[in-house]
């Protein structure tokens, strides 16, 4: 029988064409395809280029870069510097393929500077317009023009000592790469973070970053923690931690926000090994182990790192833009990050970054509704309402709701702690009462403090888990009737598989068939819990967490959902004697500030702050 993909008109693979193939010889690219090739490598994008232009500045010795672009660096990318400066001989030289002054003999893992490659300039001019223009100090200036790959002329020039560069057109008559970029503010956005990065690497240089006319970066020369913060956010000031430590001839310095101080995105994150400029994962991956269960997994810390290792100890030619880096020990790298942002954040721990509000008068509004409902209570409590300001009863003279909304009646009563000089000093001060049976509200000694209840016993939960499992004696609680919990097969064999490291935390789970798990004990931290809910959590939690991490990584993830089930949940009323002892736990508890989903568990109004409310200062 005659197959139905057999028709004539079905699609069959052409033959090869082996004549076609075997009259292809071997042979030697052109420069200029080779050129191109090369920039296909270290030219990406404007910000690729622009990297590269400034990191030969920083490596020329410029105390000073000046920066000027024009649509995003798609139209112009000018660096000017008062660097070595080049001779017309070392112009030419530098505009060849792999020709460098960066490299100390061939001793290639013994690289001090940014570039040593020498391929940049040639392979930018190769794909844009390049005038190249340097003096020296003590001679006459220079200046060389290229058109994509092709020399135009050259002569004298007149600029001050130091190089001059600019790229105009790039990738104009390559229209493959050129459709591939982003519009000029998605490039511009690049060129700016690109700037940033080596403007924080070198804060001993000044720089200068314009665009399309309007001056965007001024820094002049600081102190590293000056320049983060000014490349960063000046709030760092007050929600930052300084981070030095140093391991085995390894040392980390740098500053990182504290847990609460995050933002959506992991755009201001920058990290150095030996000064250069780095995006490794290795490195991106001990920070935010570092913050785990810190911080909700859709948020990111803020943070410039800075480590050093011995030439010999770091690879930094594994990749043709710079921008990875291969240790000889990563574990020790990985260690190193993890320990000291976790000691550092440990000994910050009480601290809490409440985002500040502006504060407004209240307008107070009432509604017809409000007003109707407070004088029908008025009048079938016996207590009539008394006119504002007058001891006329209300219903004297009072002939509309809009006349009766003036009305109003003695506060209702509420359990409130009587204040008490002076004020005991407790960093979270003394309870006064509670709020929405979520929120407690205390008085310290420097303002007015606001706990989340629920936040806050999460985190207390989590932390005496972990220490009872590191002293290897958490308690439990057996079930005087075990519990049976019906789930999907699939989360059964999740819990099922984990059930020694689930009965280390103090979770006794045994399979019940198919579909069924059986609880015989818990946590005795957890007291009464939703047994069904926490294992639909746990089972969730263990398939999200199918990865390659730790098994102390993957016992703290499971406490942590463990201890949100076993907190006081927002609703519960809760006494002055057991606010006041949820405060004092708090205040000796490790990384109290925020629960384990990042979110902060209290803030504070300083007095300060109180009086500007009600407009005192």
């Amino acid at each position: 029988m005659q197959s139905e993909f057999s028709g004539k008109n079905s699609a069959s693979p052409a033959p090869w064409d082996w004549d076609k193939t075997l009259n292809m010889s071997i042979r030697r690219l052109p420069p200029e395809l080779i050129n191109r090739i090369a920039a296909g490598e270290v030219v990406e994008r404007p910000a690729s280029a622009l990297k590269e232009l400034v990191e030969n500045s920083l490596d020329a010795g410029a105390r000073h870069v000046s920066v000027r672009l024009q649509a995003g660096g798609l139209e112009l990318i000018e660096v000017i510097d008062d660097g070595a400066g080049m001779s017309p001989d070392e112009m030419r030289l530098a505009l060849e393929r792999h020709a460098t002054s960066k490299l100390p003999g061939d001793a290639i893992d013994q690289v001090t500077s940014f570039g040593f490659r020498g391929e940049a300039l040639p392979s930018i001019a190769s794909v844009s317009r390049l005038t190249l223009e340097s003096r020296p100090r003590g001679a006459d200036g220079w200046r060389i023009a290229i058109d994509h790959g092709e020399r135009l002329d050259e002569g004298p020039a007149a600029l001050p000592p130091g190089t001059r560069i600019r790229v105009e057109g790039l990738f104009d008559k390559v229209p493959a790469r050129r459709k591939f970029l982003r519009n000029p503010r998605a490039e511009y956005s690049a060129c700016l973070d690109a700037v940033k990065r080596l403007a924080m690497a070198r804060s001993d240089v000044g720089f200068t970053l314009d665009h399309d006319g309007r001056r965007i970066l001024t820094l002049q020369l600081a102190a590293p923690p000056t320049r983060v913060a000014e490349l960063l956010t000046h709030e760092l000031d007050r929600h930052g931690i300084g981070i030095d430590c140093a391991r085995d001839g390894l040392r980390l310095t740098g500053v990182i926000s504290l847990p609460t101080f995050n933002r959506g995105m992991a755009d201001q994150q920058f990290l150095f090994v030996n000064s250069r400029p780095v995006k490794d994962r290795l490195l991106v991956g001990a920070l935010r182990a570092a913050y785990r269960d810190l911080i909700a997994r859709d948020r990111h810390p803020i943070a410039a790192l800075f480590v050093e290792v011995p030439l010999d100890e770091v690879d930094v030619n594994v990749h043709p833009a710079k921008t990875e880096v291969r240790f000889r020990d990563p574990s020790a790298v990985r260690g190193l990050i993890i320990g000291g942002l976790r000691r550092a954040l440990d000994e910050e721990s009480q601290r809490s970054a409440a985002r500040e509000q502006a504060a407004a008068p209240v307008m107070w509004t009432t509604s017809a509704a409000y007003d109707e409902s407070l004088l029908r209570h008025s009048r079938e409590s016996g207590n009539p309402a008394v006119l504002e300001g007058t001891g006329t009863p209300a219903s004297a003279g009072v002939t509309s709701v809009a006349e009766e909304h003036r009305l109003f009646e003695p506060a209702p009563s509420a359990r409130a702690e009587p204040a008490s000089e002076p004020v005991p000093n407790f960093p979270l001060g003394v309870a006064r009462g509670q709020v929405a049976a979520t929120y407690i509200v205390a008085e310290a000694q420097d303002g007015l403090v606001i706990v989340d209840q629920h936040a806050a016993h999460e985190r207390l939960v989590l932390e005496r888990m972990r220490a009872a499992r590191e002293g290897g004696a958490i308690a439990r609680q057996a079930l005087l009737i075990p519990e049976v919990v019906e789930l999907d097969e699939p989360d059964c064999d999740r819990l099922d598989g984990a059930a020694e490291e689930l009965a280390a935390m103090g979770l006794e789970l045994e399979r019940f068939g198919p579909t069924a798990m059986l609880v015989r004990a818990v946590p005795a931290a957890l007291g009464k819990t939703d047994a069904a809910g926490l294992l639909a959590d746990l089972a969730a939690e263990i398939a999200e967490l199918g990865g390659p991490l730790s098994l102390r990584d993957k016992l703290d993830h499971v406490a942590a959902t463990i201890a949100c089930h076993g907190s006081v949940r927002a609703g519960r009323v809760l006494s002055v004697a057991e606010m006041n002892a949820l405060l004092r736990e708090m205040e000796v508890t490790p990384r109290s500030g925020q629960c384990n989903h990042g979110r902060p568990t209290w803030v504070k109004l300083g007095h300060g702050e109180i009086e500007k409310l009600f407009g005192r200062r």
